[in-house]
């Protein structure tokens, strides 16, 4: 959420850093909310000012046998104005929050404004790869050595879903392993979240209201329940509610979960095998810290990610989004993005994120500054590290040989029992 006095002291400000962002917004109508708040606000301590020096009045006409009466009605009347101006004040502040509420964050300032267009490669790791034989796509790869049965996740689950088969699941769970062993040395701290979140977990993370209808919602369960998009949606709500002290922070954690999204795939070639589906499995990486050191943990997570990548062996490159290519909740975002031969593009395989402190207001999560002993909004951020539903189609394509068998990186042969080729079945 942003800091309405931000909004307050220089509207126009905001809206032209949001229309960077495409995002057309007026202040008008705020304004005047805000206008008739304070004023409302003024109205009622009046009010109450006049009620308790009224009645501090009562113990002296007493005592000098004057008549009571009429102070009570005084301050009874008072207090019925109050109460219709509180109801008043009640439905303002209820409009200036829903108001607030609906706004995406503020993109840093370095950010170009415009969509996808303006997002700007930043640099590669190694050269994309070459082949002097005739290379397979990851679904028939994923056919020829036996790692998925789309067919069957058809089947059993509609389209968008898959089943990871034999060697294919052990190669899924060997990226997840090995994502996990990468952070655990790394510091951060290993949660598993509930898969089943509340609504106020969709608010404090950004995704709610705007994307509310984006996520699969349990029917007939009170209190209201959603599949968890990201487990970002998790982390981000771990210290909701807090106070942290300075010392606590950062706070570094890491979450394995599948993810659960609405949109799947078409039949489009870019979008076939797992690239789309309602159904991937990611681990995320979520920092809690100071307004000071939030460029620094930002520019951290990007490494992160990118080190796996390079662990793997595999061909990326890092982007620079655009002002309205970050997602709503998001002041700056990089893309790890990982080249798929067979569609000859890039796909996305982590987004790094820094939120500020947009999601901590919405959250309440707040740390203790060490000198001014006074509290703060802490900053959130947040990465993929990584997503497998690309990294698994980038793998075999990337590292296919001649004779349609696929080299396991060396990082994953460890939780493969040593395997070091995928070989195709007869």
């Amino acid at each position: 959420m942003i800091d309405i006095n931000i909004i307050r002291e220089n509207p126009d400000k905001v809206k032209e850093a949001l229309k960077r962002k495409l995002y057309e917004v007026d202040f008008s109508q705020f304004l005047k909310w805000d206008k008739q708040r304070k004023e409302l606000l003024l109205l009622t301590e009046s009010n109450k000012a006049e009620q308790n020096r009224l009645s501090k009045t009562v113990p002296q006409v007493k005592k000098e046998g004057g008549n009571v009466n009429e102070i009570f009605a005084k301050v009874k009347e008072l207090g019925a104005k109050n109460k219709d101006l509180e109801e008043k004040l009640a439905i303002l502040e209820k409009n200036i929050f829903d108001f607030v509420a609906a706004l995406p964050n503020i993109p840093d300032d370095d950010l170009l404004g415009g969509g996808k267009e303006n997002n700007k490669p930043i640099r590669s790791y190694l050269e994309k790869p070459k082949f002097d034989f005739k290379f397979k796509d990851h679904v028939e790869l994923c056919e020829s050595l036996g790692l998925i049965d789309f067919e069957r996740g058809a089947k059993i689950a509609g389209r968008g879903s898959w089943v990871y088969t034999n060697l294919g699941a052990q190669l899924e769970w060997a990226l997840i392993n090995f994502f996990i062993s990468e952070h655990l040395k790394d510091g951060y701290m290993f949660l598993l979240p509930p898969h089943l979140l509340n609504e106020q977990s969709g608010f404090v993370a950004g995704q709610f209201p705007k994307f509310k209808e984006d996520v699969f919602w349990l029917e007939n369960v009170e209190p209201k329940r959603f599949l968890l998009p990201t487990a970002e949606t998790a982390l981000v709500n771990y210290h909701r509610d807090e106070i942290l002290s300075y010392d606590e922070l950062p706070k570094k954690y890491f979450a394995y979960t599948p993810c659960y999204r609405k949109e799947a795939g078409s039949y489009r070639t870019e979008e076939r095998g797992t690239i789309r589906g309602y159904q991937f499995n990611k681990v995320e990486m979520v920092q809690y810290t100071t307004q000071e050191n939030s460029d620094a943990a930002f520019e951290e997570m990007v490494n992160k990610a990118e080190r796996l990548l390079q662990k793997l062996g595999l061909h990326y490159q890092l982007s620079k989004l655009a002002a309205g290519d970050i997602s709503h909740s998001m002041a700056r975002t990089y893309d790890i993005e990982v080249w798929i031969p067979s569609i000859g593009i890039y796909k996305e395989v982590s987004s790094v994120s820094n939120a500020r402190d947009y999601q901590a207001r919405r959250g309440m999560i707040r740390y203790r500054d060490k000198e001014s002993g006074k509290t703060k909004f802490a900053h959130t951020l947040n990465g993929s590290g990584l997503a497998t539903s690309r990294v698994f189609p980038a793998l075999l394509e990337q590292l296919q040989q001649s004779d349609g068998s696929v080299k396991i990186p060396e990082c994953l042969q460890p939780f493969m029992g040593g395997l070091k080729v995928l070989k195709p079945i007869k």
